[in-house]
C-alpha cells in the first residue's frame, strides 16, 4: 500500500507547475486536524431505505493543516472517500467514511507537505437491489449527482470562508482540486467535467444520452433520470423539489442551495479508482487529471464497460475508466487538458514505470499492476490495493449483524496492510 500512496503524493507535486520545495516533500512533522466542520446542509434520501422520508443532512469535513505553518495562501485538496454511495458496512464494505485509514494517511501526508486538505462526507443513499437495470441506473445516477453537488458545495464553502470570514484555513482560492478514492473517484471525475445540467443528459451533438433517460424515445414518458427542477442544479446552488404525490400530498425538497455566488471550479483532479459516467462529459478546458487504476479492477472499468455493483454484483450503467478517459484527453487538439505535464518533460521513475505498465505515453495515466506476472494479475480481484482497515472491528460488525464482510473484503484485497 505504501508504494501506491508515495506515487499519489509524488504526482500531485508535479501537477503544481509553480510548486515550491515544500510541496514536493514532507517538510512538517506534525499535522493539526479540525474535525466535523460544517461545510453545508442538503437533503438525503437515505431514510427512504428504512421507510422514512427525505431529511436535511449536515455536510461535514475534517480539515488537515501543517502544524506550525506560517504560509497563508496554500493549495487546497478536497478528499472524497469511497463507499458505493451507501453507509459503511451497509455497503458490504469495511470502508466508506471520511476517516477511512487511507483517507487519514493521505490527508496527513499531504498536510505534512504543506497543503491544506479537507476530507469530506457527502450524501449517500440508493437502492442497489432495485429490480431492473434501468431502476438501478436511475438510483445510482441520482446518488452520484448528489455527490457532485456536495463536492462542489465544499469548493464554494472554502472560497466563501476565504472571501468573507478572514480565510481561517489559509487557502489559495485559485488552487483547489479533488482527490477521489474508489466511489469518490466517480464523484471527482464528474465534478471536474460536468459543465451544466444539459451536459449530463445530452451528448456533444445535443442528442439524449440514452442510458440517462427512462421511458420510450419519442414518447411523452421519455424523461431524464435527473431533473434539474427536482434535484437542483449540478452546482447545488438551486433548490429542488419533488412534486406533490411522489413522497406524499405535498412537494418535498430534495436540494438546498448552498453558498450561492461563489465558483465551483477546480484546477486539478486526481483519482484512485472510479470511472466517468460518460465520455461526453469530458471537454477541452476541463481540469488536468491524474488517474491511478488497476486495469483488472472488477468493479470500475479501465476502458468502457458496464459498472457492476459491489454489494450485489448486478449490472448498473456503462462508464469509462482511466484508460479511455486519458485516451480522450490525449486525442484533444493541442494544447490538451494535460498539456502542463508535457511541458515538464517528466523522466522520473514513476513516469517510466507508468509507461512500462502500459499507459501508452499518455500524460497523467498511472496503471497500477499489483502482483502481476507476465501481464496477468495473480490476484485479479485486487482493485484497490491502497485500502486497508481494522479486521477485528469488521469481524465484530459481522458477528453482530450476521454478515461476512471481513472475509469477503480480504478476498478482494488479500495483501492489505499499512
Amino acid at each position: 500500500m505504501k508504494k501506491f500512496l508515495t506515487l499519489a503524493l509524488s504526482l500531485l507535486a508535479v501537477s503544481q507547475i509553480d510548486a515550491q520545495v515544500r510541496y514536493l516533500n514532507e517538510v512538517f512533522s506534525d499535522v493539526n486536524v479540525t474535525s466535523d466542520i460544517l461545510y453545508g446542509t442538503n437533503v438525503t434520501v437515505a431514510p427512504l431505505l428504512q421507510g422514512g422520508a427525505p431529511a436535511a443532512q449536515p455536510l461535514l469535513c475534517d480539515i488537515y493543516e501543517p502544524a506550525g505553518d506560517t504560509e497563508t495562501d496554500r493549495p487546497l485538496i478536497i478528499y472524497i472517500h469511497t463507499g458505493n454511495f451507501l453507509p459503511q458496512y451497509l455497503n458490504g464494505s469495511a470502508v466508506g467514511t471520511k476517516t477511512d485509514s487511507v483517507a487519514v494517511e493521505l490527508c496527513s501526508r499531504y498536510a505534512k507537505m504543506g497543503y491544506v486538505v479537507a476530507s469530506i462526507d457527502y450524501r449517500a443513499g440508493w437502492n442497489p437491489l432495485a429490480a431492473t437495470q434501468s431502476a438501478r441506473t436511475s438510483q445510482l445516477i441520482n446518488a452520484a449527482y448528489r455527490g457532485v453537488q456536495d463536492a462542489r458545495t465544499a469548493v464554494r464553502y472554502f472560497r466563501m470562508t476565504e472571501a468573507t470570514e478572514g480565510d481561517p484555513f489559509g487557502i489559495d482560492p485559485g488552487k483547489i482540486g479533488y482527490l477521489g478514492e474508489g466511489t469518490g473517484g466517480y464523484v471527482s471525475y464528474a465534478a471536474s467535467t460536468i459543465s451544466d445540467y444539459n451536459d449530463i443528459i445530452l451528448d456533444d451533438n445535443g442528442l439524449p444520452i440514452a442510458k440517462f433517460w427512462t421511458g420510450t424515445p419519442g414518447e411523452a414518458d421519455y424523461i431524464p433520470m435527473v431533473i434539474e427542477a427536482v434535484n437542483g442544479d449540478p452546482e447545488g446552488t438551486s433548490d429542488g423539489f419533488a412534486p406533490a404525490g411522489v413522497f406524499g400530498p405535498d412537494p418535498v425538497q430534495l436540494c438546498i442551495a448552498n453558498h450561492v455566488g461563489y465558483s465551483s471550479d477546480v484546477s486539478f483532479q486526481i483519482n484512485l479508482g472510479g470511472a466517468l459516467g460518460d465520455l461526453n462529459w469530458l471537454d477541452p478546458g476541463d481540469p488536468a487529471m491524474i488517474s491511478f487504476q488497476c486495469p483488472a479492477d472488477q468493479f470500475a472499468p479501465y476502458t468502457t464497460a458496464v459498472v457492476v455493483v459491489p454489494t450485489t454484483n448486478e449490472n448498473v450503467v456503462e462508464a469509462s475508466g482511466a484508460f479511455d478517459i486519458h485516451t480522450e484527453i490525449n486525442d484533444q487538439a493541442d494544447p490538451n487538458n494535460n498539456a502542463n505535464f508535457q511541458s515538464l518533460g517528466l523522466t522520473d521513475a514513476f513516469s517510466a514505470q507508468a509507461m512500462a505498465n502500459g499507459n501508452m505515453g499518455m500524460d497523467g495515466l498511472y496503471p497500477v499492476l499489483n502482483d502481476y506476472v507476465s501481464g496477468t494479475p495473480t490476484q485479479p480481484f485486487d482493485g484497490a490495493p491502497w485500502q486497508w482497515w481494522d479486521v477485528a472491528t469488521t469481524e465484530m460488525v459481522d458477528a453482530a449483524n450476521g454478515t461476512s464482510i471481513a472475509a469477503t473484503q480480504l478476498t478482494l484485497n488479500p495483501n492489505m496492510g499499512p
